[in-house]
């Protein structure tokens, strides 16, 4: 039976997906590090109880999510992970993101993270995707480093799905959205 700990990142350092080792704090680590943390806010807020649909969905996100950590963690742009995510990955949000609008009232004043506590988590996980969607960016822009084009699309688009969803979450409880009442 193998130890959880290697010791192999005692010194600072991690290893990627094809080889080599970067520092814990190279960019690369720090993207598919805010994945990982976005994918645990998600399995919260499925921890915390949805309906079953809202659950399956969000059931194939996180599975989803694990394929862009791995994406991310591989710098090889012809590894094997790099077509994990691909164009019909963010199709199938929007798919889900005009079927789960459908169902709710317009959206006609700006609202705050809020309501039951499933939208809340909901809305934690939306910042985390949002911070993420921002480092894969960043890496992507970063010389000598390979993102795939999707993944930043993907991420756009999981962030918007997950507003929607929140939204959905509240809606189906009958509690009304938290709207932001100005200055």
């Amino acid at each position: 039976m193998s130890k959880i700990y290697t010791k192999t990142g005692d010194m600072g350092t991690t290893g990627l997906l094809g080889g080599g080792r970067v520092a814990k704090d190279d960019l690369r680590i720090d993207a598919y590090g805010t994945i990982d943390e976005f994918n645990a806010a998600v399995g919260m807020a499925r921890a915390l109880g949805l309906e079953h649909d809202f659950e399956t969905l969000l059931a194939r996100v996180q599975d989803e999510l694990f394929a862009v950590g791995s994406a991310l963690a591989d710098p090889n742009p012809d590894g094997p992970f790099q077509a994990v995510v691909g164009a019909e990955h963010a199709t199938r949000l929007e798919t889900d993101i005009d079927a789960l609008e459908a169902e709710l009232p317009p959206l006609t004043r700006f609202i705050l993270p809020g309501g039951s506590p499933q939208a809340a988590h909901l809305h934690l996980a939306r910042t985390i995707c949002r911070r993420a969607e921002r480092l894969v960016v960043k890496l992507a822009r970063h010389p000598g480093e390979h993102v795939s084009g999707h993944l930043v699309v993907y991420l756009n688009r999981l962030s918007d799905l997950l507003f929607v969803l929140a939204r959905a979450v509240n809606y189906r409880a009958g509690m009304l959205d938290v709207t932001w009442r100005g200055l």
